[in-house]
């Protein structure tokens, strides 16, 4: 009877941690949302089928959205497709086709969709999570959401400040650990990214550790500097933990656009992007970018930034970020 009630109470928290959790991303994708279905509202009124002018108008909401030019024709190819298909498609029809191509594009190239922090079962040592990006993106803030959502998830966590050419950055992370209560390994300004983060890993070991998060320096005004930064860092964090870095996140302002799409690019051809942290959609209309980025990048995105707040960092769900886009 005892554990019936234990189950009850856990199933009943988990339903109201997964409700706040969508309500949070509802409201952080609003002002996507209505800049969106405004603009496809006004496209469609007093049409009653999806013809050629409908899907150019839809072409140019996709794009002004910044899903990019590639992943909106590959939408639009798809929609053509059903038209010619079906012959004739009603407006009313079209929302629900939408929604299903983007929900297949997320699919197609393996977004990430789940709703845990567990770590992979076959590292030795600590999970090492190399943060790449420019300044200004929220690469700092994230991190510091990451350790707190590591250890909210029972995981020892570590801090290493690798991005020592801003004094700044090094300040910003000791307060998140503070703020976090996780353990940061830094040596202030100026030090040798490298040697920053052979420390953080010797100091994890040394602390059994579960997870590493490592800062790095986003200057991109020379990418032959930051190959080579980078390059030293990773294979520095190998010696001490083989395989290290396990992750390499890009993380993106999605308040850019397609900036941020460029920004993306360019770091792959500097470092191996395995995974992608967009920050910033609940202040922008600009969360198309997630779905352009995916497709063209093939990297999986997942987290999203979603508000201010440390628990704002969530995991990126494929299917609820498209049911809040279409909510």
């Amino acid at each position: 009877m005892a554990e019936a009630f234990l189950v009850l109470k856990y199933m009943a928290l988990f339903n109201l941690f997964s409700k706040k959790k969508k309500e949070t991303l509802d409201k952080g994708l609003e002002k996507t949302k209505q800049s969106f279905f405004n603009k496809i509202s006004r496209s469609i009124v007093g049409k009653s089928t999806v013809d050629a002018e409908v899907l150019d108008n839809l072409e140019e909401i996709l794009i002004s959205s910044d899903v990019g030019v590639e992943t909106t024709l590959k939408i639009i190819e798809k929609i053509e497709e059903r038209v010619a298909r079906d012959k004739v498609m009603g407006t009313s029809e079209l929302n629900a086709i939408l929604k299903a191509e983007i929900t297949s594009l997320l699919e197609e190239n393996n977004a990430i969709s789940t709703d845990n922090f567990e770590l992979p079962k076959d590292t030795e040592g600590p999970h090492v999570i190399m943060v790449v990006g420019v300044n200004g993106v929220g690469k700092t803030t994230t991190i510091g959401k990451l350790a707190y959502k590591y250890k909210q998830a029972g995981k020892k966590v570590v801090l290493g400040a690798s991005d020592t050419f801003r004094a700044a950055a090094v300040d910003q992370l000791i307060l998140w650990a503070e703020r976090v209560g996780v353990p940061i390994v830094e040596q202030g300004m100026n030090a040798d990214p490298a040697s920053v983060a052979f420390d953080t890993l010797e100091s994890a070991k040394a602390q059994n550790a579960d997870v590493v998060i490592i800062d790095t320096a986003g200057r991109l005004h020379n990418k032959v500097n930051l190959m080579n930064e980078l390059s030293k860092i990773k294979r520095v964090m190998d010696k001490v933990v083989p395989g290290a870095p396990h992750d390499v996140m890009l993380v993106l302002d999605g308040s850019t656009g397609q900036n941020a799409f460029e920004q993306a690019k360019q770091f792959s051809i500097a470092t191996d992007i395995k995974s992608l942290a967009i920050t910033k959609l609940d202040g922008t209309a600009k969360g198309g970018v997630v779905i352009g980025i995916s497709d063209q990048m093939k990297i999986p995105v997942r987290y999203i930034g979603v508000g201010e707040g440390i628990e704002d960092l969530q995991l990126f769900n494929r299917t609820e970020f498209v049911d809040s886009l279409f909510s």
